[in-house]
């Protein structure tokens, strides 16, 4: 997993050469750079055993000059403050990006899930919500699900919410249909992915139908992402998870990983599938390469043995600044985390609008606005790449720096 220096180390270099091409000074860098606020709590809890544990957590408001902050709420043992920030950063750009009104926040917890039973989950999760309730809510920060955690989880934080503040589906995103959730949003990260992968190959003459592609990550994202990638006629050759990695070369069954992987928590030994050391999915000959699992997997190390001629970030800050460089030099794209994995982020939106005016959308509703929005975005980044001769992250981080920029000149700052 990448650290948090790592992923807002890139966020500022990324951030430093949209301002230089749009002739921004150094007041905008520094509004851009740092977070609004940022919040540290430690969180107690007794776990089944009877033994005394204490939790971090952290949410991290980066810009809300657009609309309440939005971002997801992650657990994972190396869950820090810098991580939480760099991403909080990266969702301000993603929301700008795809111009919707909201900001950019984040938050996580230091833990383990996997070691947490259920009841100790719920636990953390209303203490959390218990420490930080007065700086969260449908008009300041909308949490939603991210790693480790899902709509159960969001499920919690709305329920204790709710009790401090009375019914307040708005105040988180990523619930049960039961709560006031979206219909489409366990699928939208990766369902979204498909759309964006599908705008690129009309743009750039890259026929999906028999293009392979190569996941890491089959969880949630990764999982839609790849039956998006089939029903699109192309063939997805590996896929990996935390613990396990398999390939084929005439597409994998992704019926049987799924089962596999609901049965046992692996993928391994399932019949017909090439089981593959970690990481080594990564370095698969494939047309499509699409880390969807966490950030900085893609290094200055391994990024000469990518042989992918694309590469599509369906997780946050998967490929790191120095590799996105030796990706470029080599011809090789990246279709940028803000633009390929926004899916999610848009029909949270489309949930909070539900929640805030009590109304419900249909599945195709969602679905066509959702593709409504992503298309026009690819189509903004695809055109200014072309206009200014700038590589696909270039592009989409100078139209979202400018809208940023934008609104905040319009508050006066």
């Amino acid at each position: 997993m990448t650290t948090g220096n790592t992923t807002q180390s890139a966020y500022e270099t990324f951030l430093n050469a949209a301002c230089d091409r749009l002739g921004y000074g150094k007041s905008t860098i520094s509004l851009l750079s740092l977070a609004a606020l940022e919040m540290k709590v430690e969180i107690p809890i007794i776990r089944d055993n009877g033994e005394l544990a204490v939790f971090s957590g952290y949410r991290v408001q980066h810009q809300n000059v657009r609309g309440p902050c939005k971002g997801g709420l992650r657990y994972h043992p190396d869950v820090d403050i810098d991580e939480v920030r760099g991403l909080a950063s990266l969702m301000t750009m993603k929301t700008a990006l795809v111009n919707i009104p909201l900001g950019g926040g984040k938050g996580g917890i230091c833990c383990n899930p996997r070691e947490l039973s259920t009841r100790e989950l719920e636990v953390l999760t209303r203490k959390f919500v218990k420490r930080i309730h007065r700086e969260i809510g449908p008009n300041s920060d909308i949490m939603a699900p991210d790693v480790g955690t899902n709509a159960q989880v969001m499920g919690w934080i709305h329920s204790e919410y709710s009790a401090i503040y009375g019914h307040s589906p708005a105040a988180v995103t990523g619930k049960p249909l039961a709560l006031g959730g979206s219909a489409g949003r366990d699928k939208a990260t990766g369902y979204g992915i498909g759309i964006v992968m599908k705008a690129y190959a009309e743009r750039y003459d890259a026929p999906l139908k028999g293009a392979t592609v190569a996941i890491q990550g089959f969880g949630n994202v990764g999982f839609h992402a790849a039956k998006a990638f089939v029903d699109l006629g192309m063939k997805v050759v590996a896929v990996s998870d935390a613990r396990s990695a398999v390939y084929r070369e005439g597409g994998v069954d992704l019926s049987a990983l799924a089962k596999q992987k609901s049965e046992r928590g692996l993928l391994a030994d399932v019949e017909g599938h090439e089981t593959l050391e970690a990481g080594r999915e990564l370095e698969v000959e494939c047309d499509y390469l699409v880390p969807a699992a966490l950030g900085g997997v893609i290094t200055a190390e391994n990024a000469p043995r990518i042989k992918a001629s694309t590469v599509v970030e369906g997780a946050n800050g998967p490929v790191t600044s120095d590799a996105d460089r030796l990706l470029t030099d080599r011809g090789v794209r990246v279709v940028p985390d803000i633009l390929a994995n926004s899916g999610g982020v848009v029909v949270s939106y489309f949930e909070w609008v539900q929640n805030l005016q009590r109304v419900v959308w249909p599945l195709d509703r969602v679905d066509n606005e959702l593709a409504r929005i992503l298309d026009n975005a690819a189509q903004q980044v695809f055109n200014h790449a072309a206009q200014k001769d700038l590589d696909l992250r270039s592009a989409a981080f100078d139209i979202a720096v400018s809208r940023v920029k934008e609104a905040l000149d319009a508050t006066g700052i």
